[in-house]
């Protein structure tokens, strides 16, 4: 545009009227065409004018647009870390709910294998307390306090006794 400008600006008449403008156009000619390259130069001028105008405007609409994107792009993250925060959450919530269900498994089978073996102890410690006795009694030496040590003797004088 800089030089189309310089082209119709070198037509302009410089010099009085009926001398030669530079150029080469004789000065009563360099009026005419003086005021038929005004509207010319003046339609250059706004159109420069308003090329900068719709630059300045598209470099705005550029700007706000990458904002707006920007700005979207944000809520997307935002909502993005918002979600796998959920599930992590909700993943962590049903690890402690396998944990917890696991261990309270755990839990009712050592309450079970404890009751089996304490009823098995119940259920010997007869029979061990007269192994212990008559193992006693025979240390002892005494083949009358070995009868009395064990359950049928214990009972019999037990009764005796009464």
């Amino acid at each position: 545009m800089a030089g189309f400008r310089d082209f119709l600006l070198r037509f302009r008449p410089v010099g009085p009227p009926g001398r030669a403008a530079p150029g080469g156009v004789p000065a009563d000619r360099s009026a005419e065409l003086s005021a038929e390259l005004e509207p010319p130069l003046t339609l250059l001028e706004r159109a420069e004018a308003e090329a900068r105008t719709v630059r300045e405007e598209a470099a705005r609409t550029a700007d706000e647009t990458r904002r707006a994107a920007e700005r979207q792009a944000e809520e997307i993250v935002a909502r993005a870390r918002a979600r796998a925060h959920d599930v992590r959450a909700g993943s962590a919530d049903r690890v402690r709910r396998a944990a917890e269900s696991e261990a309270a498994e755990l839990l009712a089978s050592s309450e079970r294998t404890t009751a089996i073996l304490r009823r098995r102890a119940d259920a010997r410690l007869p029979e061990l307390l007269d192994r212990v006795a008559a193992l006693v009694a025979e240390d002892l030496g005494d083949p009358g306090a070995a009868a009395l040590l064990t359950r049928e003797g214990h009972g019999a004088a037990g009764e005796g006794g009464a």
